[in-house]
């Protein structure tokens, strides 16, 4: 069994008469056989200094914690004092026996599915291979090195970070930029000379924790004919005659020739067939298309929120005269996808959208980082707990960044399952990449396995050849002489081009590829694949950041194609950061807030930003003083993001000055690899922050967007729904200093089609404020929401008609909170004596999630729902819980 991919495979002799599951587990002598290496060995250190038990998979920073040698990497400032432990070397050895059935075998592969990163692998004292790649799968033939009884297996691993300098040495001809991460990073320098993950050397959100170890699993595998490594299934859409076929593939290992008869089967669509087929000695990947039943009626996977995400079973049976000798399972999930680039009426460039089993799609979501820097503690839980959340806070995508990992087969399985497109990058990340022989030979081979390993998932929409470095060459990020500039287009086409390309569109035609983000697409193609200016947002997709402009003001924001990345810094909760630090780092002007920030003054744009709206924090309390200021860095960060999104996603329907049409909103980034300051909407641990609750809002299918222009004050009612609707939108006009709305405000009703961000409401400010009392742009603001008939579609929204830090009215809203069980769980009823905006409710290291949180409270009395991810009880929260609104920082 595959994690996570439901393969079975069994390669048996056995007449078919008598085959059955029993015998698929315990057959014959003649049947593949497999045995683990992973669970217990030695981890040692160069000198022999270090010797400790350590598990496979793992790495030795996760040994060497658990043996009690170190202490919590991410405590305080370990990244540092932890530095001279990818500075060494580092040895794995485990002993192990070997049947004497195995050892009959015609052919015993020793298999390594990730070895992190630069090895020497030796069995009995003899050498059977390197590695240098860890996105690579190894297999070294060993049968005639096992021995009767004990076996010594060593993997002898080099330090990443001086065979990175040793390699950067060795490549004497030019540079290949950046020399050394920013030294606000604290990180290890030359990591793109090393095929591991680029992150792993520092990045603006992360630590430097260069891993070494055996971070997948090793085995044993012995088998007389025939060795089954993969079967991966594609389905592809015949629109002409309105016909799935499935291409599938069987990358086997023979050990001589064999010819037999293959059998394809989906038994649930009634499609099967038979094929002649042929393995020569070696690795053979033998594809064979199985043309689906046009009787049935084939169930479509749909992204969330869309529709289902069925599969189907497929099996695939090779009988050999009569003898069954192979048969594997997998699933295969129908759909289709395109990546539209084509003309748009009244622009001069090109649309940027997907469109899934013919339906364009508003990708909304996030970016991926890897989930901890030590991959053997991303477990199931974590994984589910994060896709889950991004669910339920109503995306449909997730872009997996390229300076991480390609992540386990689980996390796309769980995507599969939860309807979350995923844009995946291959791991190479701002920075120019060497081009030698050797280099690219092992990304060939990195690439192919990583293909063939995910081309399945039907999750997968986008293959993107790496992340910003097309931006990174065209804007002349290290400082390149023109003279020397060829050269380097050169190395990009090279890689990106003339090999990953190559190699995706030989071995997955099924979806699109992009040779980076951003990009301008198609037009970055016809300008020789590095375009003039990749950010231009008449083409592609776009990154695009700015802390000191105003994140109030839509006008900063790039009208683009489709926005790929976005965002703002915040601090994650003191419930997070408590476990990590001391009494002495709760200030924002410690050390150690000073060590967790990756980013150039990020500490400072935070302040900056949420003091152009909000007063900032003033309690004598030191400590106060600092919770308030993390709980206003989130308050800044969840509004900023807030404005953005609404902007990408009211545009989707309108060309302004030839630019609109956005039909992507993924903005940077969803989760976090330690405790620290960040982009990220989930914190360390799986919390969620103000972003994320309020993700939950501007992504909702139906979404009422309201903006001030020119003096007015419009909604565009905003619909990802498959049927058009009928709505008009109601306004609200509060006062800061009453609970009872100034006067209510409706529109006439009116037509939003499917799929569409529609004008529905538009009214000048003043004339709105003249009518509704003593109401000023101080005194006052705005909550709206979108009404089919009489009952309300989609979220409240609300709109400020000044600072809050001018709003006048605002008073202290003295919350009581009571907590409550019912059979359905958590409640917390809410009281306020007064209008409370960005209400934060946490209560500590209770893991768990509110219904709803960050609010702004314009009623007497809310009810809120905490899910608990554990059990908890009444007194445990109510004694946990800590509410905060913003006039109570002040």
């Amino acid at each position: 069994m595959t994690p996570g991919r439901s393969v079975c495979v069994c390669i048996i002799f056995v007449p078919l008469c008598l085959f059955t599951a029993v015998l698929c587990e315990f057959s014959s002598l003649k049947q593949q056989q497999s045995q683990t290496l992973s669970g217990k060995w030695t981890l040692s250190n160069a000198n022999g200094s270090l010797s400790l038990p350590a598990e496979v998979p793992g790495c030795v920073h996760s040994a060497l914690q658990r043996q009690g040698h170190i202490q919590d990497p991410y405590y305080r400032f370990n990244d540092l004092s932890y530095r001279w432990i990818a500075l060494d070397n580092w040895m794995y050895t485990t002993t192990f026996t070997v049947s004497t059935q195995l050892l009959s075998k015609q052919k015993v592969l020793l298999v390594f599915d990730g070895v992190d990163t630069v090895a020497s692998i030796h069995l009995n004292g003899i050498i059977v291979g390197k590695t240098d790649n860890m996105f690579r799968r190894y297999d070294f033939p060993v049968r005639d090195l096992l021995r009767d009884g004990e076996n010594l297996l060593n993997v002898s691993l080099l330090s990443p970070v001086l065979y990175a300098s040793e390699r950067r040495e060795a490549h004497s001809a030019y540079r290949v930029p950046p020399e050394c991460p920013p030294d606000v990073q604290k990180g290890e320098c030359h990591v793109n000379f090393i095929r591991k993950g680029q992150s792993s050397f520092s990045w603006d959100w992360g630590p430097a924790f260069p891993t070494m170890g055996l971070w997948k699993t090793a085995r044993l595998e012995a088998f007389d004919v025939l060795r089954l490594i993969h079967i991966s299934s594609v389905p592809l859409y015949n629109s002409s005659i309105s016909q799935w076929r499935v291409q599938v593939e069987l990358l086997v290992d023979a050990v001589r020739e064999t010819k037999g008869q293959l059998t394809l089967s989906v038994p649930d669509l009634d499609s099967d067939q038979t094929f002649q087929t042929q393995f020569l000695p070696g690795l053979n990947k033998n594809s064979f298309t199985l043309h689906i039943n046009t009787s049935r009626d084939v169930k479509l996977w749909w992204p969330s929120g869309h529709g289902d995400q069925p599969s189907y079973r497929l099996a695939a049976r090779v009988f050999q005269d009569s003898l069954l000798i192979l048969t594997a399972e997998s699933k295969v999930s129908f759909r289709t996808v395109e990546l539209v680039q084509e003309p748009i009426v009244g622009s001069p460039g090109l649309s940027f959208y997907f469109r899934v089993n013919g339906k364009p799609i508003f990708l909304k979501g996030s970016n991926w980082i890897p989930a901890h820097s030590f991959q053997d503690r991303v477990s199931p839980a974590v994984l589910r707990n994060l896709l889950q959340s991004a669910v339920d806070a109503n995306m449909n995508a997730l872009r997996v960044w390229g300076g991480g990992v390609y992540e386990q087969d689980l996390f796309y399985s769980i995507c599969d399952e939860m309807g979350i497109m995923v844009w995946q990058d291959f791991m190479f990340a701002c920075a120019m990449y060497p081009t030698e022989e050797d280099f690219i030979q092992t990304v060939r081979e990195e690439v192919i396995q990583q293909v063939q390993r995910l081309k399945s998932h039907p999750s997968i929409i986008l293959w993107s050849g790496n992340n910003e470095n097309e931006a990174a060459l065209a804007t002349d990020w290290f400082n390149i002489p023109a003279s020397q500039r060829p050269v380097y287009l050169k190395d990009y086409v090279t890689l990106y081009v003339n090999n990953i390309r190559a190699i995706v569109q030989e071995e997955d035609r099924s979806r699109p590829f992009l040779v980076s983000s951003p990009t301008n697409g198609a037009e970055s193609e016809q300008e020789g694949w590095v375009a003039a200016n990749p950010y231009d947002p008449l083409y592609g997709d776009t990154h695009f950041y700015s802390y000191i402009l105003d994140c109030w003001d839509w006008r900063t924001f790039p009208r683009t194609r489709f926005a790929s990345e976005y965002g703002f810094q915040s601090w994650p909760s003191f419930s997070t950061l408590q476990p990590v630090s001391t009494a002495a780092d709760w200030s924002y002007n410690s050390s150690f807030a000073s060590h967790r920030q990756h980013h150039e003054n990020g500490n400072q744009q935070m302040l900056l930003q949420a003091a152009l709206h909000f007063d900032l924090p003033n309690s004598t309390n030191p400590v106060k003083r600092f919770t308030d200021t993390l709980y206003i860095t989130q308050v800044m960060q969840a509004q900023c993001v807030k404005s953005q999104t609404e902007f990408y996603r009211r545009s989707r329907s309108e060309i302004v000055e030839g630019k609109g049409h956005t039909m992507g909103a993924l903005y940077w980034q969803l989760n976090d690899i330690w405790q620290a300051p960040s982009w990220s909407s989930i914190e360390f641990g799986g919390k969620w922050k103000m972003l994320h609750y309020f993700a939950q809002n501007f992504f909702a299918d139906v979404l009422p967007v309201g903006f001030e222009d020119d003096g007015a004050f419009f909604i565009y009612a905003i619909s990802d729904l498959s049927d058009d609707l009928k709505l008009r939108a109601v306004v609200n006009v509060f006062s800061w200093a009453h609970l009872d709305p100034a006067c209510t405000l409706t529109s006439d009703p009116l037509q939003v089609p499917r799929g569409s961000a529609t004008p529905i409401f538009k009214q000048s400010v003043s004339a709105m404020l003249a009518g509704c009392g003593q109401c000023t742009r101080l005194t006052c603001l705005l909550t709206f929401y979108l009404e089919d008939g009489s009952s309300q579609r989609g979220p409240t929204n609300h709109h400020f008609l000044s600072s809050p830090k001018d709003a006048q009215g605002l008073q202290r809203p003295d919350i009581t909170a009571k907590v409550q069980e019912d059979g359905a769980g958590y409640t917390i009823t809410l009281h306020a004596a007064a209008v409370a905006a960005f209400v934060w409710l946490d209560v500590g290291d209770v893991p768990g999630r509110f219904s709803s949180n960050g609010f702004l409270m314009v009623s007497r009395n809310m009810t809120v729902i905490f899910d608990a991810w554990q059990p908890t009880s009444v007194t445990e929260l109510s004694r946990s819980l800590t509410v905060t609104s913003l006039r109570d920082i002040y």
